[in-house]
């Protein structure tokens, strides 16, 4: 981008400027600058066709065009006053054309900074470093009501192309949205951490854009109070800001000598993301059937790209339960590049976090130390915050386990004692089938003769219990004297 042409006319600096289009179609640039005058040019022709030199006592600092009819602009002053300028009479010819003042009041304490023509010419705006706005009746400029609630100076106002309120931009780093029937403020919008120069309207004043002396562009949503983009392009105070008739393209100029031009790619993003919306359908298709499958090569890949943690560990739960975990873990991870690997620790510290989880994310980060060799694992971007993550919990994970191991010891050697104590009776040799009679009737013998001891054996207990009892009787018996 390069400069096409100067106009040439002011002898200081220029402060200020705005343009618009006639009902002929004509391009029309009004200017002040801070030699006390305003200049009205046509670019096309490259010419100054009106000047008003010495109507205003200091320099000027804000103009604004007619939105409507563009048949008038306004103009204000360090002198603390407010003038309509009439354009009637203007015609297409490059005649010298002599600006008239419509109307003059003395309008603020202090410099007037800004100034916006409401869209249907009736009203205008001031903002002045008084630290409030006011609203201007047209045509004779009568006063309306005063914006009062900003802590510092005004430096930017725009009215709303489709509501009933202005928008402010202050020294105070805030910027506030005021209802023109009696001046309360609506809204207010912190974000920015310097001065705020300017504030435009975007998208039937759905949006608006914002730019300061921090050097940012910032995109709000009027609706939900947010700052949804910030945007850093420039390397000092960003001045000026403009937008185009169909809000698709914005400028902004800053102390850096460099103006940039921005394009809306809200279209371009909302059809990119419809387009990996779909993708994203298809490939979790792909996902389920390589489950199904049971190819887990593909599956895995496919979780990585979708980035789905969770399908990922019901994947790897699914190999380690396998008969050959160790090598399928291997072959599926190692197709995966460095920044997978990157993401899988992410995933595994996450993982490693829960008891529940604890298991197969140690088998994961086991199977990952055994690829990569120590020298990839420490070139890997952010492993030592990784490192950080996973360490602590890998240690509370052993000694949980180290503990438990002690205790399953412990629990074997009181039941190798408790068999010790009371070993086990020996198993009585099971009855055979006997096929000779002669053995038949041995057998029966040796039955009775077992039946018999066992008989002696409780009458014995039977005595020696009786005899226990009788002495323990007898012992307690109590003497009389």
């Amino acid at each position: 981008m390069s400069c096409s042409y100067v106009l040439a006319g002011h002898t200081d600096i220029v402060l200020c400027l705005d343009t618009c289009i006639t009902s002929s179609g004509r391009t029309l640039i009004v200017t002040g600058s801070k030699d006390k005058s305003v200049r009205l040019w046509d670019p096309n022709n490259r010419c100054c066709i009106g000047v008003a030199d010495g109507i205003h006592t200091g320099g000027i600092g804000a103009v604004a065009f007619a939105k409507k009819l563009h048949n008038f602009f306004v103009s204000g002053s360090s002198d603390l006053t407010l003038k309509l300028w009439s354009l009637d009479g203007l015609t297409d010819v490059n005649d010298a054309f002599t600006l008239k003042t419509r109307a003059t009041t003395k309008a603020h304490d202090k410099d007037i900074n800004a100034l916006a023509v409401a869209p249907n010419d009736s009203l205008i705006c001031s903002a002045s470093q008084d630290r409030t706005a006011r609203i201007w009746k047209l045509p004779h400029l009568t006063p309306g009501v005063v914006l009062r609630g900003h802590k510092r100076g005004i430096w930017s106002v725009e009215f709303s192309p489709v509501d009933q309120c202005v928008i402010t931009g202050s020294g105070d780093k805030t910027i506030k949205i005021w209802a023109i029937s009696d001046g309360s403020c609506l809204k207010t919008f912190e974000g920015h951490t310097s001065s705020v120069f300017k504030v435009q309207f975007l998208t039937r004043g759905s949006q608006f854009v914002s730019c300061g002396a921090d050097g940012l562009l910032k995109l709000w949503t009027v609706k939900t109070n947010e700052c949804v983009a910030t945007y850093d392009q420039h390397e000092d105070k960003v001045w000026a800001l403009t937008v185009g008739k169909k809000t698709e393209m914005l400028a902004t100029g800053g102390s850096d000598a460099v103006i940039n031009l921005w394009h809306d790619s809200t279209a371009a993003d909302k059809e990119e993301a419809f387009r990996k919306e779909e993708e994203n359908v298809l490939k979790g298709q792909e996902l389920d059937n390589a489950v199904a499958d049971a190819n887990y090569i593909k599956a895995i890949h496919l979780a990585f790209e979708l980035r789905r943690p969770h399908k990922l560990f019901e994947l790897f739960g699914d190999l380690c339960r396998s008969e050959d975990a160790k090598n399928q873990v291997k072959t599926a991870l190692g197709a995966l590049s460095m920044d997978e690997y990157r993401l899988l620790l992410e995933y595994v510290r996450e993982w490693n976090t829960k008891p529940k989880l604890c298991h197969i994310a140690q088998f994961v980060l086991l199977q990952v130390f055994s690829i990569l060799s120590p020298t990839e694992i420490v070139e890997m971007k952010g492993v030592g915050e990784l490192l950080e993550g996973l360490i602590p919990y890998s240690q509370r994970h052993y000694s949980r386990i180290d503990r438990l191991e002690r205790s399953i010891f412990l629990l074997d050697y009181t039941l190798n004692g408790m068999s010790i104590v009371e070993p086990e009776p020996e198993p009585e040799p099971e009855m055979g089938v006997v096929d000779d009679p002669k053995d038949e009737l041995i057998m029966e013998v040796v039955g009775q003769g077992k039946e018999e001891a066992g008989e002696d054996d409780s009458l014995k207990k039977r005595s020696s219990k009786k005899r226990k009892s009788q002495k323990s009787n007898g012992g307690n018996k109590k003497v009389k004297a």
